[in-house]
């Protein structure tokens, strides 16, 4: 039983592509040149889930716990070894490092090689909740990935406990595996199915339809150089969706298991607790490709942070939770001795994994590993409530495009029209205020991650306000449309891409390139 939540997590994963030639701008690995790193080793593993061992990584410290936990103001000196046995990099999600400290392969670092080390030194300059995971092939399927938290000097003396959960989707599956079969098998129309009924869900909506298949393929290419038949795709696509009433694809990877923390609900972490005390939840959508629902059973909570920056609170006992998202959650625990679960449910399905509140003495029973509904796809409705604290400043455009999702047969997707490695970076400018819309022309959602920046939601379906200010948000499916903006003050080379791993590898990822 546990008592902090700084304690050690996990962090996992293997089978990676092949690297690409990595141009010679980016940073070069480097032997560890100093004293006073934190120093984390990725190194094997092994865990049980449900009751099989399954190999694995990890990001450990020294003393055995993984994740990061400082504070804002210092700085973000890690040393990270490599001991996997294969060449990774490890990227510093939600952070604002320097370009080339961001730790991407082919785009800001050389990957580090297996018995290679790599030193990262930069200011912190922002609290929140974030994590780190690898930006290398399908390692962070295997759960290449540990909490990264940057906690508020200013909070320090509060009395509240925090409790921080990564959760993920796992398999026990090869990755690559997993690739070659979705590149094989194309899109399968014929799995379409309704989405279950939505069940109510103070805090998040719902939105979409369930599918067990693969999505359904369109075609489209770039809308700037999109010809006849391409567009007749994208029609055709669009068309599509609305004979079969908003049809939408929410799972392309079947998983053996929810895992938070390492664990399932047959041996779930439990946290040590004070009745009637209060409890912050940090909690990490770290799955490759499941969108969740983060499910609070008898306790009410209150949102009060999307991916480390705040947001006006919002009550509730669900919360959307997309890939790659994080929340933060007040509770104000009753008052009486007992346990509370805390559940994260898959979208369009009922696997669940969760962890347990529990207060001294209490009983803590069997938790079933699946819910008693379906739960409804994860849309934006969440998204349209939430409002930011600190909001950008008020500022006309000076750079806008529209950026089209795409996908086609033999699972490759695209955005505007390419997949990465064909694609040409997107200009921009410091200084510049960029407005962004995504469309997506796809049957799936897409978790679009910018690198090195948080943006805020102006627009989603066209409806313009002052949302919340993030660095990954979803982009629901069959013609959504959300728009960001951000200001570009943070020159050099930057990844943007769908958090789904599969939809990256497959090809929708770009970059970010500043003129100066």
């Amino acid at each position: 039983m546990n008592t902090l939540s700084r304690r050690g997590f996990l962090a996992a994963s293997a089978a990676t592509l092949c690297a690409a030639a990595v141009p010679s701008l980016l940073m070069p690995v480097r032997p560890a040149r100093a004293d006073g790193h934190k120093v984390i080793t990725a190194g094997k593993r092994v865990i049980e889930v449900k009751g099989k061992a399954a190999n694995v990584f990890g990001l450990h410290q020294a003393d055995g716990s993984s994740g990061i936990v400082m504070n804002a103001g210092e700085n973000f000196r890690v040393r990270l070894k490599n001991l996997i046995g294969e060449p990774t990099v490890i990227h510093w999600h939600g952070l604002t490092p320097p370009w080339q400290q961001d730790g991407v392969a082919d785009i800001s670092q050389e990957p580090i090689p297996d018995g290679g080390s790599h030193d990262y030194d930069f200011p912190l300059a922002r609290p929140g909740t974030f994590w780190m995971h690898s930006h290398f092939g399908l390692q962070e399927q295997l759960m290449l990935a540990a909490p990264l938290i940057v906690r508020d000097p200013d909070e320090a003396g509060q009395d509240v406990q925090e409790v921080v959960v990564l959760f993920h989707d796992f398999t026990f599956r090869d990755p690559q595996e997993i690739l070659a079969e979705l590149k094989a098998g194309g899109h399968d129309m014929s799995a379409m199915a309704p989405a279950p009924a939505p069940a109510p869900a103070a805090g998040g909506g719902h939105e979409g339809h369930n599918m067990s298949g693969t999505a359904m393929p369109s075609g489209q290419t770039s809308h700037d150089t999109m010809d006849h038949g391409a567009m007749g795709a994208m029609q055709m696509s669009g068309q599509a969706a609305g004979q079969m009433g908003g049809m939408s694809h929410l799972q392309d990877v079947q998983y053996d298991a929810l895992l938070a923390n390492d664990r399932t609900l047959d041996n779930p972490e439990i946290f040590s607790v004070e009745p009637g005390g209060r409890v912050r939840l940090r909690l990490i959508n770290g799955a490759a490709s499941t969108n969740m629902w983060l499910d609070l059973g008898k306790l009410q909570g209150k949102l009060f942070a999307v991916d480390g920056m705040p947001v006006e609170p919002v009550e509730g006992t669900r919360f959307e939770f997309a890939v790659a998202q994080r929340l933060d959650i007040l509770l104000e625990l009753p008052k009486e001795a007992s346990a509370w679960p805390v559940f994260a449910v898959q979208e369009g399905g009922r696997m669940r994994t969760g962890v347990v509140l529990a207060a001294k003495g209490a009983s803590v029973g069997k938790l079933a590993d699946m819910a008693d509904e379906d739960f409804p796809a994860v849309g934006v409705n969440l998204e349209q409530r939430l409002r930011a604290t600190k909001p950008l400043s008020e500022k006309a455009a000076t750079r806008k495009h529209t950026m089209m999702l795409g996908e086609g047969p033999n699972y490759v997707w695209t955005l505007d029209g390419a997949m990465h490695g064909q694609d040409k970076p997107l200009a921009v400018a410091s200084g510049d205020r960029f407005e962004l819309t995504f469309m997506n022309h796809t049957t799936m959602s897409h978790p679009m991650h910018l690198h090195g920046h948080h943006f805020q939601v102006v627009a989603v379906n066209g409806k313009r306000f002052a949302g919340a200010v993030r660095d990954t948000v979803l982009v629901p499916a069959n013609m959504g449309m959300v728009t960001i903006a951000f200001d570009a003050d943070n020159a050099g080379k930057w990844a943007l891409h769908c958090h789904h791993l599969y939809h990256m590898v497959g090809g929708m990822m770009t970059s970010m390139a500043y003129a100066d």
